[in-house]
């Protein structure tokens, strides 16, 4: 019986990138998903990948449907955060000072007084939460 993540595991890239495809389009048969991978493999292999990432928790199959329709377990938000935790703990040494910082360089010409008036606002906002 697929086991729910209490924090979804690393996925490798093909995982990631049909997980990505089924936070898309929030439900694909094997067949639809092979069509949208870049470099497809074969249908075997995808079939095996989706019970892999069934057996890790990330996706499930619709019963009834045949031929299976494949869903997301994971909320996207869930996801998103969890994602976003990985990066920031393997490239920023867990600081998020070092990931806003690297951001707001990366974009510094880019940013619209809005945008840095709302990035003023969060960071006010968190401090008067004492976080």
């Amino acid at each position: 019986m697929p086991r729910k993540p209490s924090a979804p595991t690393p996925l490798s890239k093909r995982e990631r990138q049909i997980v990505d495809i089924l936070y898309r389009t929030k439900t694909a048969t094997a067949g639809e998903i092979r069509q949208s991978l870049p470099n497809p493999p074969t249908y075997s292999a995808v079939r095996a990948t989706l019970r892999i990432l069934e057996d890790k928790g990330h996706i499930r199959h619709e019963p009834g449907s045949l031929p299976y329709r494949y869903v997301p377990t994971v909320a996207p938000d869930r996801a998103r955060r969890s994602a976003l935790r990985h990066i920031v703990d393997t490239f920023f040494d867990g600081s998020i000072e070092q990931v806003v910082s690297t951001l707001i360089d990366e974009s510094a010409g880019g940013l619209s007084p809005q945008q840095l008036d709302r990035l003023h606002d969060l960071i006010c906002r968190a401090r008067a939460q004492g976080q």
